[in-house]
């Protein structure tokens, strides 16, 4: 699975939180602006009023792009309305979509003097904890996936406190006052159930994650932003001279060790990032990435794993400094990751940091499958389910063996058949002689 790009050029119109008229005070959320991978609040930095919103809600804009306008004063509002352009475009002045950097923003110049409007600089905000405060506005806040499931389960969103920013209820917010259990389908979890030696109906999953359907028969559906995202990495990675090599490793000591640690916490995603970031460590070739200027190798080892969306796309949550970072600590960490990017909260630092990608198709009971490499990155390794097979040993005895297939897709520019060979054959024999050690 794909890593995303980093890089915002455009961003969504998702929600006006104020409406023309309206009072803004500095540091208020004005709007919500989907990004590739994430929702943030774009806020004020003047005080003042919203005279005019000259892209509604469900449009895209360009970084930069003038998209409302921001006076001093009352008094200045109907002048500002007047001068708004008709359908978008540029203005004297106005806020501006947020860049993909958490404390950056594009802003224009105004084109007149006074009393022409003030420009209001914008920049995302981090999200607030869950369980935030209703808006102080009084206005019903809610993100577009929650206002269809709510129409689809009947629910009554005024009733709903939403978890989100500022209040704002959140697709999980429905799920849960509708007393629907919360899944999300996720590509990095599955081994969890696959690699388990439990009983066979605990590593039954559905046959395709739900939200995977985008349309019916005979539809034309568009590319959403996270989609379209993944779509332009795809067709970067044609670009990189790409080769791949597969490995069969047994699971049994993995199996054992895992049943021991997960009651205290402790997830199969985060036990094999575990494996495979000690493994990068002894590896750093594996870990490095093709550059302008040459190879460039990490300081630290921050694995991604790949997480489907319900709305479509992927993510990839950064487990960063992996290879040092307790395993418990790191199981904590990843659920933490998890919950915020179903909410589509995390920060850009926490999805587009990763030096080597992991992807996972065993909840789906996958035999094998090649992973396409993330642009800017060197590798990634494809994770497929743990099956029971019958295995000769090196004395000639047969027995029943629990194993996995994995597969590494590197860029050939700057990890070698020989690099490849020897970081999943380090990782095998880690995985197969000595998993305890992840826990030290």
């Amino acid at each position: 699975m794909p890593a995303l790009s980093s890089t915002m050029t455009e961003g969504k119109i998702v929600e006006w939180l104020k409406n023309p008229g309206d009072k803004v005070g500095r540091g208020e959320s004005v709007l919500v602006v989907e990004s590739d991978k994430a929702d943030m609040d774009v806020e004020s930095f003047n005080e003042g009023y919203l005279a005019a919103v000259l892209m509604p809600a469900g449009s895209t804009a360009p970084v930069g792009e003038t998209i409302g306008l921001i006076v001093e004063t009352e008094a200045e509002i109907a002048e500002a309305q007047a001068k708004a352009p008709s359908g978008g475009g540029s203005a004297p002045a106005a806020t501006a979509a947020p860049t993909a950097a958490p404390t950056a923003a594009a802003s224009t110049a105004p084109a007149s003097p006074a009393p022409s409007p003030v420009p209001a600089q914008t920049a995302p905000v981090a999200p607030p904890a869950p369980a935030a405060a209703p808006p102080s506005n009084g206005r019903l806040i809610a993100s577009p996936r929650a206002k269809k499931l709510a129409s689809q389960m009947g629910v009554d969103l005024a009733g709903i406190r939403g978890s989100g920013p500022n209040g704002r209820i959140q697709a999980e917010d429905v799920e849960r006052a509708a007393g629907r259990p919360i899944s999300v389908p996720l590509v990095g979890e599955g081994t969890a159930a696959a690699v388990s030696s439990g009983a066979a109906s605990a590593a039954k999953a559905p046959s395709s994650p739900a939200g995977n359907s985008f349309g019916r028969p005979g539809d034309t559906v568009a590319f959403n932003t996270l989609q379209g995202a993944v779509n332009r990495n795809m067709e970067a990675s044609l670009a990189v001279p790409c080769f791949r090599v597969g490995y069969t490793i047994t699971t049994d000591l993995l199996d054992a060790f895992y049943k021991q640690v997960k009651p205290k916490g402790v997830t199969m995603t985060a036990l094999l990032a575990k494996a495979v970031a000690v493994t990068l460590a002894r590896h750093p070739q594996v870990n490095a990435a093709t550059t302008a200027a040459g190879m460039s190798y990490p300081a630290d080892v921050n694995v991604a794993v790949a997480v489907a969306m319900e709305d479509g796309g992927l993510i990839t949550p950064v487990l960063r400094q992996a290879d040092r970072t307790d395993l418990y600590e790191l199981s904590r960490q990843w659920g933490d990751l998890v919950k915020r990017s179903r909410s589509k909260q995390l920060q850009p630092e926490e999805y587009s940091t990763g030096t080597f990608t992991l992807s996972n198709l065993g909840m789906f009971g996958v035999d094998r499958f090649d992973a396409i490499l993330p642009p800017g990155t060197g590798a990634i390794l494809a994770v497929a389910a743990s099956r029971p097979a019958v295995v000769a040993g090196k004395d000639g005895s047969i027995a029943v063996k629990r194993q996995m297939q994995v597969n590494l897709t590197a860029d050939h520019r700057v990890i070698y058949g020989a690099d490849g060979a020897a970081f999943l054959k380090d990782l095998a024999e880690l995985i197969e002689t000595r998993p305890e050690s992840l826990a030290i």
